[in-house]
C-alpha cells in the first residue's frame, strides 16, 4: 500500500461499514516500528507469530511522556488499546498479527 512503513504488508476486509469492525492480517519485518499514534476506535491485536512491544504515552503540553511499562506481546498473546490512546509499536522479531479495529480504521500521528 502506498505510504505504509517499510517492512509492512497487509491484507484487510473490504471497508464500507463504518459502524462495524475492520479485520486485518498484518506482517511486520523484524526491526520495524510504528511511531506514536492513536486510532478512532478500540483495537485488539492477536500475535500469531513473533515478538512485539507497545509503549503508551500521555501528552504534557507539546511533549509525549511514556506512561507505564512497555508491554511485551509474543505468539499466542493479545493486546488491547482503547480508542484515542497514544501508543507506539515495535516489532522485535518478524511478526504476523491479526488486528481487529472497532469501526472504520484510522491512524492519527501523535
Amino acid at each position: 500500500m502506498p505510504g505504509t512503513p517499510d517492512g509492512f504488508t497487509l491484507r484487510t476486509t473490504h471497508p464500507g461499514n463504518p459502524d462495524g469492525v475492520e479485520v486485518m492480517l498484518e506482517r511486520w519485518e523484524a526491526g520495524t516500528e510504528e511511531p506514536p499514534h492513536s486510532h478512532p476506535g478500540d483495537d485488539m491485536t492477536v500475535v500469531v507469530e513473533g515478538h512485539m512491544t507497545i509503549q503508551y504515552y500521555r501528552r504534557e503540553g507539546d511533549t509525549l511522556v511514556p506512561e507505564g511499562d512497555t508491554v511485551h506481546l509474543r505468539a499466542g498473546e493479545t493486546g488491547y488499546v482503547a480508542a484515542g490512546r497514544i501508543h507506539d509499536a515495535k516489532y522485535l522479531s518478524a511478526c504476523k498479527l491479526v488486528y481487529v479495529h472497532d469501526r472504520a480504521f484510522g491512524f492519527t500521528a501523535a
